[in-house]
């Protein structure tokens, strides 16, 4: 049985305020029907009075490759409606953005890890919508790595950012929907607020399980394969590692010139981490970090999609990194997603400090018996806001 998403019970349901209302869309074109059909155009279709759009980073058509490329506004093709980017000179929608809206639809697909910035623009949203009274209703999709694992620790307020806003760890285990209930009692952003939630979603399922087909949310997210591994992955981007953009295979592909994958090796697999195998390759950028230069690292195949540890297992990869290549291995210096004074890879991972623990080779069962301390505190503290089994 296929899962049918929050956009599908809408528009079976066809509500009366979708046709009295004047109503705007937060998407992007990963927001469609299970057949490929894009959601504003079916909204505008069936008679709802869709009057402004709104896209998160990566712009509406996920054109736009990089972090901190910016998308301007314009107007869609289809509908001639107004098309506010939320990552551009702001990333909050300002009152002129909202003049014409009565309700706010919410639908974009997640990928289920803190630095994911549609959940920061989901939040803004939220506070602008409060401010401006109107109301909000998420059209919920699948977290595509499963709603019961949680990984990592908690993001430390000082690290607050774009890149993760409030105390979730990077791998949160929550829909959209869940998320916003979350912003919305949790962390104050108490706009009035509506979820319409999945059928047939269970929190086990992995993306494959519920019968839709993967359509990328952003140009470096083409496959179900490529969010998996992102929860880890994406830290290379505080360091001078290729996190693979600029190849065809983002974040499962790793790597730098001053590698030697078969002695990275020796060492790492000394860790016996499980759920995955790391296979060497070599590799040339086509952009980004090290492009036009060949590339010395790893294809990361997962052999256990349960057993696989992602946030766990990339920060093994940096420390033994780290470890052989002192003279080579580099964070990234400022700015990141809009900030100017903290290192990137501090607001990536959350914590201020974590990236020095990194560098003196910790006890890793140390560090991850202290992040599920904090993980099994965010349970408690959000299971009444859980709307899956």
């Amino acid at each position: 049985m296929r899962v049918k998403t929050g956009v599908e019970i809408l528009i079976e349901k066809m509500p009366s305020w979708l046709t009295t209302k004047r109503i705007g869309l937060l998407c992007n074109q990963a927001s469609v029907t299970p057949d490929f059909l894009m959601v504003k155009d079916i909204l505008v279709k069936s008679g709802v009075r869709l009057t402004t759009l709104f896209s998160p980073q990566h712009g509406f058509y996920s054109e736009r490759q990089d972090n901190m490329i910016e998308s301007g506004h314009t107007r869609d093709i289809t509908t001639g409606l107004p098309i506010y980017s939320l990552y551009s000179k702001i990333r909050k929608p300002d009152i002129s953005m909202l003049k014409n809206i009565d309700i706010l639809l919410v639908d974009l697909q997640d990928v289920g890890t803190r630095v994911y910035t549609f959940i920061s623009t989901l939040a803004n949203t939220m506070q602008a919508c409060r401010d401006a009274g109107i109301k909000v209703i998420i059209l919920d999709r699948p977290n595509p790595v499963n709603g019961q694992d949680m990984e990592g620790n908690l993001l430390d307020i000082a690290c607050s950012s774009f890149v993760g806003m409030f105390p979730l760890p990077m791998r949160h285990g929550m829909t959209m929907g869940e998320i916003a209930l979350i912003f919305k009692y949790l962390y104050n952003i108490d706009c009035e607020l509506e979820i319409i939630a999945m059928d047939g979603w269970k929190r086990s399922m992995l993306f494959p399980e519920t019968g839709l087909s993967w359509v990328m949310p952003s140009p470096n997210m083409p496959l179900f394969d490529s969010a998996m591994v992102y929860p880890g992955q994406v830290i290379f981007e505080g360091t001078n590692i290729s996190e693979g953009r600029g190849t065809t295979r983002p974040f499962e592909i790793w790597g730098a010139p001053f590698i030697d994958p078969y002695q990275f090796l020796k060492i790492f697999n000394q860790r016996k981490l499980k759920g995955f195998f790391l296979r060497p390759i070599f590799f040339e950028p086509t952009f980004h970090k090290y492009s036009k230069e060949i590339c010395a690292g790893f294809f990361v195949h997962i052999t256990d999609k349960l057993q696989y540890k992602p946030y766990l297992t990339t920060i093994c990869f940096i420390i033994d990194l780290i470890s052989l290549y002192p003279d080579h291995f580099k964070w990234k210096d400022p700015p990141y997603e809009y900030e100017y004074k903290l290192l990137p890879i501090q607001l990536i991972l959350g914590d201020l400090t974590l990236y020095k623990t990194m560098e003196k080779n910790p006890d890793m069962n140390i560090l991850t018996r202290k992040w599920d301390i904090e993980l099994n505190e965010f349970r408690e503290k959000t299971r009444p806001f859980l709307l899956y089994r």
